[in-house]
This record gives structure tokens, sequence and C-alpha cells, in this order.
């Protein structure tokens, strides 16, 4: 079982706000940040449902080649929901919503890319 996951970007203010609109369909908010003064490394702030964050975004050099992380919902309204929201926060499409029976036959997904490339995924398996 993964506790926590996360990205490093480039511009953490935007990709703060890109987090926040991208996530909120899915439950997911803004919980905690830190400053680098406090972390003894770099600025952070963790997305998740309360009370814990299980998505963290870190000031500094994006990773390269870029992440994918996927996000796991119950129902495919919060996928298109997902993808909508993340398309308006100024993410680029990367797969809009539907079917990949290639993975299975219920995999509903859609991809987005964050500013800095990342390519995140809200996915329903039912």
């Amino acid at each position: 079982m993964i506790d926590h996951t996360g990205v490093i970007v480039s511009d953490f203010e935007k990709s703060k706000k890109f987090y926040a609109e991208a996530l909120a369909p899915i439950g997911f908010q803004k919980l905690l940040e830190f400053p680098a003064e406090v972390t003894g490394h770099v600025d952070v702030a963790g997305f998740g449902e309360p009370p814990k964050p299980e998505f963290w975004i870190s000031r500094g050099i994006p990773n390269v080649p870029p992440m994918h992380i996927a996000f796991r919902v119950s129902e495919r309204v919060q996928v298109d929901a997902f993808y909508a929201a993340a398309i308006a926060a100024g993410g680029r499409d990367n797969g809009p919503p539907g079917i990949r029976a290639q993975y299975h036959p219920d995999y509903y997904g859609a991809f987005v890319l964050d500013p800095d490339g990342h390519n995140i995924e809200a996915v329903c398996h039912g």
C-alpha cells in the first residue's frame, strides 16, 4: 500500500493553484503546506481528503522524465469532472474521458498534463 507520493514542480504557486482546482472534483484539497524553512529543504504542499495528504508537490527542478500519477475514483462522473476542471485550470489534454479497454473492459480514465508535463490521471474501474 502506498502512503503518499508526489511530483516536483517548477512554478510552485502556479502548480498549487492547478492542483487545487484540478483535484477538487475528486474530493482532494490542499491540506498542508510547509516552507523550506520548516522542511529544511524545499517548499511543499500536500493534497488529499481530510485529514491526511496523499499527494505532495515540491518546489524544484521537475522530474525528468515527467511522472504519471493516477487517482482512483469511485464513479465515472468524477473522471469527467476532474478532466473538465484540470483543463479549465490550465492543464493540457493527454486523453479525454473514456473507456480504455486495452487495460480492462471497465477502465474509464482521463489524462491531463500539468504545467510541468506530468501526466495526471483520474480513473474509475467500475
